[in-house]
This record gives C-alpha cells, structure tokens and sequence, in this order.
C-alpha cells in the first residue's frame, strides 16, 4: 500500500513537472554596494533590525496561532517569456548597504534602490501630482532632513523622484480593495471615501519610516538568455504589476543615500516573489567586498543561474520531466525555510559553528525556530548578529586563538586587536582562525576570514560580530556573505551558494 502511494505521489509530480524541461532564461541586475558608515552606527542600525527581526517573528507567530495556522499559497506566474531588468552601478555613499538600480514607470525612469532581502515593498521616493514636481531630472538623489516631506529636495531641479501622474501605467489600488485590506499588511486602515488610494506608513525598528499611497507600475527590463539573443529587436520589456509604493514622505536617515527600496523579501506581494515566478522561481545575488572600490559590481539574476546550478537533470519515472536542479560543483545546497513565523526573512537551519574545526558548544535550541530562535540571511544587515549563547562560544573560540595580539578598544566591537608590525608598520602576517557555519544537509560556510575579523580602522582589525538577546533570531549580515553567490530557489526551497569574486 506504501508503494503504491509512493509511486501514485511520484507519477502526479512528473505530470506536474511536464513541459518544464528545458533552459530558462535570466535577469541580470548590476548590485552596488555603498560607501561603509562609521562602525559604531552601523552596529546600531543592525540591532535595531535584528531587534526589529525578533518582534516580527514573534508577531507573525501570534497572528497564524490566531488563525489556527491557516496558510495562503499565492498562485506563481506562468514562466512563459524571457524578461530580465539590467541595474547599473552607483558611488559609495557611506552606508553599509548594497543597491540596485531600477527601470519604473512607463516611459521608464531609473532610481537606485536599497537591495533588501527583509522588506516586501518596493517604494520610490514621489510626488503625487504634477503641480507639486520639479521638471524632470534625474541627477543626485532626493535628499531630506530627518524630519519628514520630500517638498524641499523637490525644489532642486537634480532630485530623483517619481512622478505617478506622468507614467501611463500606474494604477493606484484601491483603500477599499482586498488587495489593501487583506495582502498589503503595512497598509492603514483609513478610508475616508471607497476609491481613495491605499495608504501605507512602513515602519522600521531604527525609527525611519516611509509614508505615501500604493499602486502598481510596469517595470523595465532586459531581456537575457537564449530568447533575447534570437530576437535582438525586443530585448526591452516589461514587468507589469509590480506592487510600488510611492512614498511623499519619510523620515531617519537609512533612506538619505538611496531613492527607496527592492523588496526582495518572501511576500506574495513583494518584488522579488512576483519576479521570480517568472524566471523559474529562483533569484540569486552575489556581494562584492564590502571596502571593494566604488567601480566593482556584482549582480542580481531572476532565473536559474548556471554558475551556481546545473540545468534539472531528467526523472526514471517516465515522460522525461525534469527533477530539481543539482549544484555546480563547489556549490552548496541546504534547505530554504520559507517559514510563515519568519516571513517576509528567509531562514535556514543551522546545525552548529566551529572554529579550526572544532564544533563549539552552543545549544541546538539556538537554531530552533520552535523554541524562539532561528536563523535567517538578511542582505540589509551588515554584521552578523548572534544570540548570547552563541555569540559568547564563537568569539571566545576566536579570541583565544587570538591572545598573542595586543588588543585596543573600539566601539561597538568588543575584541579588536592592533594588526600592525612594530618593526615594519605593515600589517601583521598573523594566521586567522577559520570559522565555519555549518548548515542542514552537510552544507558548510567557510566565509573569507575579513568577512568575521574584519578591517575596522588603518592597523586594527576586529571581531566583527554582534551580540543579540536571547531568545531571538541570530541574522548572517551581508559581511559575512559576501564574496559568495547565493541562489534563492524558491520553488524548491533550496538555497546554493559557492565561493565568487563576485565581478565579472
């Protein structure tokens, strides 16, 4: 009985695979990552986040107790066409952040967006109407105070802002619609009249905010792979219904150095999810060197990405359906949690860390998403930050291993060490300890010894991680992932990444 069931199972999943076989094709999107912040603020911005990380999950626990653990599967987009979105480079601009640049708008207008892997709206900085905007330019980006309009950077001929009134294919959502009420969960109540625009205050834990209406846009792109090289003529296309905010206000400095946000956070409504479905429901991204000069770009890719992972090899079951993608080799492959507790972060299981090959004493609760942990990869984090019990085991290993260096302070790390030679005021050719995350499915991060003993001023290195409460969530930071290839295989919930220079 047990093998027919099994084979019933296995036969409904060929048909379902059926016609899938063949390869997809990419999207492609330059990443830039900006200019690094002083240590002490960026340590802030990410314990506010991670703080900010925690109270979701534990909300997003409470509302699916609450509804009896009832789940929404949001219906995928057929892949039936090559679109891709090309995203330029940008300067550094002193923050510990990575950015896209993004086509919106119809005729398309390109803004340079923080790439958030925690964030499931995409918003531009706007202006509602035509009266209100400057006429069009596109130089520096809108600068603000940290109070709140967008009224006095509106007045510079230079600021980037979008303007809805002007694209043929904007299309507010209603505040009376379902899409407001019941699938933008950082939607207001208010509605003074049922055709009125949805209205959205999003909130972050640092204290920024962005306030404006939601609607959906076209997005621009550049066709790739095997269709754009045959039909040369339509390699520009376009994405519609992408869920975009338009802010016309916000406050906190995060936003000073960027004109809004890429959600690509695990929401059926954020940007990422929708591109995704229709490139083979995957994404990956690769992060250059965080002190990389401002000339070194990485990418973003909607679509398998053959670097990472091999095209899906054919099933025994008959009629040739395609299994799920291997990894290339040196790739690696553990389980993708796309965990309703932790949406819209994505979380992994981790198995344990070690220092030079010793496996440390954390407790496996740690890394329990029921017992109020986890572990999530967050691209808008830049320290990693673990929870107490891990965070003491892992820099005590380290540290000790580290005891011949003399040691300085320098907020907000706790374990810095002067790195220069005394005789030759060179840096010291000291060894450091490896480290290594080790993930479900004997997936191992080895991470490049300057993504956790980092550069934190001329001739002073230090541990660079974070301490968080417990219980709680510990986050890998874009630090520590940089310099690796990261594939999000959503439809299989699979995560690869492998060793990358990350420039091409």
């Amino acid at each position: 009985m047990a093998g027919r069931r099994l084979m019933t199972l296995l036969l409904l999943l060929a048909a379902f695979l059926a016609g899938a076989s063949g390869s997809k094709p990419s999207a492609k999107f330059e990443l830039i990552h900006g200019g690094q912040a002083p240590w002490d603020e960026v340590a802030r911005k990410d314990q506010e986040r991670t703080a900010f990380i925690c109270s979701h999950a534990r909300r997003r626990a409470t509302e699916a107790a609450a509804r009896g653990g009832a789940k929404r599967k949001a219906k995928a987009a057929p892949a039936d066409e090559a679109f891709a979105m090309p995203l330029s480079s940008g300067a550094y601009t002193g923050t510990g952040q990575y950015f896209v640049r993004f086509r919106v708008g119809t005729p398309a207008r390109p803004f340079l967006l923080v790439a958030d892997t925690g964030s499931d709206l995409t918003w531009v900085k706007c202006h509602g109407h035509d009266h209100d905007a400057p006429a069009p330019g596109y130089g520096a980006p809108a600068s603000n105070d940290s109070s709140s309009s967008l009224s006095a950077a509106a007045s510079s001929s230079h600021a980037r802002v979008f303007l809805p009134d002007r694209s043929r294919t904007w299309a507010p959502i209603p505040c009376s619609s379902d899409t407001c009420t019941a699938s933008l969960p950082f939607s207001l109540a208010a509605c003074p009249t049922p055709g009125g625009p949805c209205a959205y205050d999003y909130r972050y834990k640092d204290g920024s905010a962005a306030r404006g209406t939601v609607g959906t846009d076209s997005a621009t792109i550049a066709l790739s792979g095997r269709a754009a090289t045959a039909k040369k003529q339509q390699r520009q296309a376009k994405l519609r219904g992408v869920v975009l905010g338009c802010t016309t206000s916000y406050t906190g400095e995060s936003f000073l150095a960027s004109d809004g946000v890429l959600s690509l956070g695990y929401s059926n409504i954020s940007f990422a999810s929708r591109a995704a479905a229709r490139f083979g429901g995957r994404f990956s991204y690769c992060l250059v060197d965080h002190l990389a000069p401002r000339n070194a770009t990485s990418y973003l890719t909607f679509g398998p990405n053959p670097a990472v992972s091999s095209p899906p090899s054919k099933t025994a079951c008959g009629g040739g359906s395609p299994a799920v993608a291997a990894p290339r080799p040196g790739a690696r492959q553990t389980p993708l949690l796309l965990d309703h507790r932790m949406r819209p972060f994505y979380a992994v299981t981790v198995n344990g860390i070690s220092v030079d090959g010793e496996l440390l004493k954390i407790p496996r609760l740690v890394w329990d998403v029921e017992k109020g942990g986890g572990a999530i990869l967050d691209s808008g984090t830049s320290l990693t930050v673990l929870v107490s019990p891990a965070y003491r085991a892992v820099v005590a290993a380290l540290s000790k291993k580290l005891a011949g260096l003399p040691r300085v302070t320098m907020d907000p790390f706790d374990y810095c060490y002067n790195w220069t030679s005394p005789s030759t005021g060179e840096d010291l050719a000291m060894a450091v300890p490896e480290l290594a995350v080790h993930f479900a499915g004997s997936a191992r991060l080895q991470p490049p010894a300057k993504s956790y003993v980092i550069d934190a001023a001329p001739g002073v290195k230090c541990i660079g991680l974070q301490e968080g409460d417990w219980p709680g969530v510990s986050v890998i930071g874009n630090i520590l992932q940089q310099e690796h290839l990261w594939e999000f295989d959503l439809k299989n919930r699979r995560l690869r990444f492998k060793r990358s220079r990350c420039t091409q």
